[in-house]
């Protein structure tokens, strides 16, 4: 009986290690099997598009990587799209054609590719796109699409298009300084930084790269179109980095000067409202307590009439900062197109008062009043040209006097240097006045814009009174001399440090 039992558990552990082994086994095989299955080919998946359409949009990845690595719109060929002229006190473009090219978004996905366009791209009028997708200038995946066609994941769409940019000051671009690793310029009001909207040529990367021959830059930080004043562009991406990071940390000392409307209070007045963008797509913000922190310091340093000169002295990095705390403060920059504005309701959102208006509301609104065209219609009592292209090409523009005086008066600014290093003069270039030349032109008989007679803009469509004064980081410091709306001569210079 006492035998039986230990024979018993003779067995069990003989059975254990039977199972053991054999599982040690068929893990082994399976471990095998897997190793073999990852090294062999993978079946073919079935194919939902046609051998040529594959090869096309494997050549579109390949295309669009190429496209990265070169920086697109920042190579030789591109610089050559087109060329300035000069009339009335302004830079112009000649009309080129250029391919507008992005991939479907998210939000697209399943919807027409006309609705799409009607709706993202109101630059031109649904019937346009309509035109330009029936006769393949609007491609999706470089094939020709019907109307109707659903967009899907990936889609790459190309728009050929007769481009026109807007007219943009005459002022030069004066470097202030220059080196091996940066570029520091005084930027003209009315010059966006980079390509954006119907900007592209008439930006200050082009024209720098065009007139001034210094390409691939590295855009460090950016100034609203409207704003003038101190700029700086990394040559190297390692000192592009190590400014970027200065920038980041609040380590860079920014110092704007601006006009504003009124009287504004003596002493340093600081303001902490937080700011919310209210639309990415149309540029706008607002004081609210959803927004980020920020923080702006200023101070009166002159009076000219009714109006105030004021040092204002950013200590975060928000969209349009300056613009809105003087507007919440209730003295907005005199001819700000934006933030001086009944739009904002009867306050013009002084104190926060939109006049109880939703955000909705607000853009709508905006809209309809800041259209990039408002002040690019046709001409009071001009015709419409129609079919005839030479005519179309010879826009007789309206001389203004304003710009005039102004393009006179940009002929005699000089760059006005200061900074720790003295910079000699870098480029040693004047740019050509060139006239317009009728050979230079393109025309498009399906253009609309080809057939419009536009009138050229205001003096105050390309000037607002805020400029970037100065900018100092570690061991660095530019720069500008002030404008002339700052009325320099009235400031107290010594009390401004204090």
């Amino acid at each position: 009986m006492f035998g039986r039992p230990q024979i018993l558990m003779k067995f069990f552990r003989q059975l254990k290690t039977i199972i053991h082994s054999a599982n040690y086994y068929y893990y082994d095989r399976w471990v095998l099997s897997t190793i073999q299955k990852d090294l062999s080919p993978l079946p073919k998946k079935r194919n939902t598009i046609s051998t040529d359409e594959l090869f096309d949009a494997k050549r579109v990845k390949l295309d669009t990587k190429s496209l990265k690595t070169k920086r697109p719109g920042l190579t030789d060929e591109k610089y050559d799209e087109t060329s300035y002229y000069f009339e009335n006190g302004l830079r112009k473009v000649y009309p080129y054609f250029f391919t507008f090219t992005t991939f479907t978004k998210g939000r697209w996905v399943g919807e027409k590719i006309l609705d799409v366009f009607a709706r993202e791209f109101r630059a031109h009028p649904a019937e346009e796109y309509k035109r330009s997708i029936e006769t393949g200038k609007l491609t999706v995946n470089y094939e020709k699409v019907p109307v109707d066609y659903r967009l899907k994941h990936n889609d790459l769409l190309a728009n050929i298009v007769h481009r026109h940019e807007v007219p943009v000051s005459l002022q030069s671009i004066t470097i202030v300084h220059m080196d091996e690793d940066i570029v520091v310029v005084n930027k003209p009001a009315s010059i966006p930084v980079h390509p954006c909207g119907r900007y592209r040529h008439n930006t200050v990367v082009f024209i720098l790269a065009k007139s001034h021959n210094l390409k691939n830059l590295r855009t460090i930080h950016r100034l609203d179109r409207l704003t003038s004043g101190l700029l700086i562009f990394g040559r190297t991406s390692k000192k592009a980095r190590e400014l970027e990071q200065q920038i980041r940390n609040r380590q860079v000392q920014k110092e704007y000067v601006c006009r504003v409307e009124g009287r504004f209070p003596d002493g340093i007045i600081e303001c902490n409202e937080p700011i919310q963008v209210v639309s990415y797509k149309i540029g706008v913000c607002r004081v609210s307590p959803n927004g980020k922190d920020c923080r702006t310091t200023f101070r009166r340093i002159s009076e000219v009439g009714d109006c105030s000169i004021v040092l204002c002295k950013p200590l975060t990095g928000r969209m349009h900062q300056i613009r809105v705390h003087l507007q919440y403060l209730g003295y907005p920059i005199v001819n700000d197109p934006l933030y001086n504005h009944e739009v904002f309701g009867p306050s013009k959102g002084r104190g926060g008062d939109i006049g109880g208006k939703s955000d909705e509301q607000l853009i709508n609104n905006l809209i309809k009043i800041h259209n990039a065209e408002n002040w690019l219609g046709v001409e009071e009592g001009g015709d419409v040209l129609m079919g005839n292209p030479l005519k179309c090409e010879i826009k007789t523009s309206v001389p203004n006097e304003d710009l005039i005086e102004i393009g006179a008066q940009n002929s005699k600014i000089t760059s006005m240097v200061a900074s720790i290093t003295e910079a000699p003069p870098q480029t040693g270039h004047e740019e050509p006045i060139d006239p317009f030349d009728l050979n230079k032109t393109t025309y498009d008989p399906h253009c609309h814009e080809c057939k419009v007679n536009y009138r050229d803009p205001n003096a105050k469509d390309l000037l607002m009174y805020l400029h970037a004064w100065k900018y100092k980081g570690v061991d660095w410091e530019y720069r500008t001399e002030l404008p002339d709306w700052a009325c320099k001569e009235l400031i107290d210079y010594d009390t401004i440090d204090q």
